[in-house]
């Protein structure tokens, strides 16, 4: 299937789910996923918000996802709260912003999802200033060898019904952006990433020239 093909299947995935279902995660991840944004934020794939009420005041938000249905959502949700957020539809794989706009950028189980994480981390790190984060809270391979065979018999239903990747391995896209590593840890036998990595500043990417 091509690119744009499987963004309209995902899709229309996205907008028959239920109106309360909230994209998997747990609040302890989603603590520590916003805990750590700062300044100009992005968050990629926002769904229908299930991450707003965990950012801190004074975060200026802007959060993009392809289905119209649970952005409609996550406005709702923002005003009821109180939230300061801009939302709009786009796709991960071609961000409508200027290079080296936002301080930090979040994906929050979204790269599991989009048809190909490469062209969205490498768009992740386009609009990140020098020096701004990279944070993920994302479904990733297991390197334990059961549970990853678990995840290979379970990939091509989950690919079917709910657009889900339980092989990736962003970090490999991360550090190919460039990108350096600050925090990293798994948890659920390994299959939930938290990732923490930073742009170089300017003056890093000239003393590596």
């Amino acid at each position: 299937m091509s690119g744009g093909g499987e963004v309209e299947r995902i899709r229309r995935i996205y907008d028959r789910r239920p109106a309360g279902a909230p994209r998997s995660g747990n609040d302890a991840g989603l603590r520590w996923l916003c805990s750590r944004v700062r300044g100009e934020v992005l968050e990629v794939g926002i769904g229908r918000g299930r991450t707003l009420p965990y950012y801190p005041a004074g975060v200026h938000l802007t959060g993009v996802d392809i289905s119209p249905v649970s952005l409609a959502a996550a406005s709702e949700r923002a005003r009821s709260m109180g939230i300061n957020a801009s939302l709009r539809e786009a796709d991960a794989s071609d961000l409508p912003f200027a290079s080296g706009h936002f301080d930090t950028v979040v994906f929050c189980f979204v790269l599991c999802t989009v048809p190909d994480e490469r062209k969205a981390v490498a768009e992740a790190a386009r609009v990140l200033r020098p020096g701004g984060s990279l944070l993920l809270l994302e479904h990733v391979r297991s390197p334990n060898r059961l549970v990853r065979a678990i995840e290979r018999v379970l990939q091509p239903l989950t690919l079917r019904f709910m657009a889900d990747h339980l092989l990736r391995e962003p970090l490999d896209r991360v550090l190919a952006e460039g990108l350096g590593v600050e925090e990293l840890e798994r948890n659920w036998f390994g299959i939930v990433e938290r990732l923490c990595a930073s742009k170089p500043e300017l003056e890093e990417l000239a003393q590596a020239v």
